[in-house]
């Protein structure tokens, strides 16, 4: 099992405290941090030691001491030279309009420390992973926040994806350091060995030694148009599933028969 973090359910005005995690090797010093109003509501507060920094989604932040500046830079890991630049500008730009992803991420941080409050777009949980050179794939959109020294990638879901409404591309992780990810409604684990079958918009992410392909829900022609399922991620190995237990698809495709024309 992964030491995936999840808040429970808290008395009214009641914070869901999280303790200090250990450092590991390469992932800096420990991360303070707290997972309020959780778990419909959920948001994040990371409390910066001096000079420690903290990668967010752009437009994710609610709040920051006055102390803890903010700089934009691409979401894409950038090096020294051109070269490298360039092509961290070209896997933002993937990232932007194929794979969903923003195309900016917000750096915090402070000399004398301090705290930043961050919050997902939509409503649902916050769940923490002390990453520990181990590889978590997430889905579009699940990505919120990252210390320590984690690498991220595109890895592209196959031409079946393209059909998904959730997106062709997922985001993979690895190195270590401290990472949160959101959900469109409750994170929910399930460790796997064998077959198992999820819906794509109910994905959040996906790690251990697990094979994977995209394929329609069954029924042929009229189960993909008809059934409601769509498309589906069927696994093969042993790893943990990490399923969200409201789908954003289904959301918009109830809300749009209802605006205005």
């Amino acid at each position: 099992m992964s030491d995936l973090q999840q808040p429970t359910s808290p008395a009214p005005a009641a914070p869901v405290r999280t303790a200090p995690v250990p450092g590991g090797a390469g992932g800096g010093p420990a991360t303070r941090f707290e997972i309020t109003h959780g778990p419909s509501f959920a948001m994040l507060r990371v409390d910066l030691a001096p000079g420690q920094v903290v990668s967010a989604e752009a437009g994710s932040m609610v709040a920051r001491h006055s102390g803890v500046g903010m700089e934009v830079k691409l979401n894409a890991a950038a090096s020294a030279g051109f070269v490298a630049k360039l092509k961290a500008f070209m896997i933002a730009l993937i990232r932007k309009f194929v794979g969903g992803e923003t195309f900016f991420v917000n750096h915090f941080s402070s000399p004398q420390g301090g705290s930043v409050w961050i919050a997902p777009a939509m409503a649902g949980a916050i769940a923490h992973r002390r990453m520990q050179g181990e590889t978590l794939t997430l889905s579009t959109g699940a990505y919120m926040a990252s210390t320590g020294d984690l690498q991220m990638r595109l890895k592209f879901g196959g031409l079946r994806s393209l059909l998904a409404k959730e997106g062709a591309f997922f985001l993979q992780i690895t190195g270590h350091g401290d990472l949160w990810f959101n959900s469109y409604g409750g994170v929910h684990s399930v460790p796997i060995n064998g077959p198992f079958i999820v819906d794509n918009g109910h994905l959040v992410g996906f790690e251990g030694a697990l094979d994977y392909v995209i394929k329609g829900a069954g029924g042929g022609l009229m189960g993909l148009v008809a059934s409601g399922e769509g498309i589906v991620c069927e696994f093969n190995g042993q790893g943990t599933v990490y399923l969200q237990s409201r789908n954003r698809s289904a959301l918009v495709d109830w809300l749009t028969p209802l605006l205005p024309r």
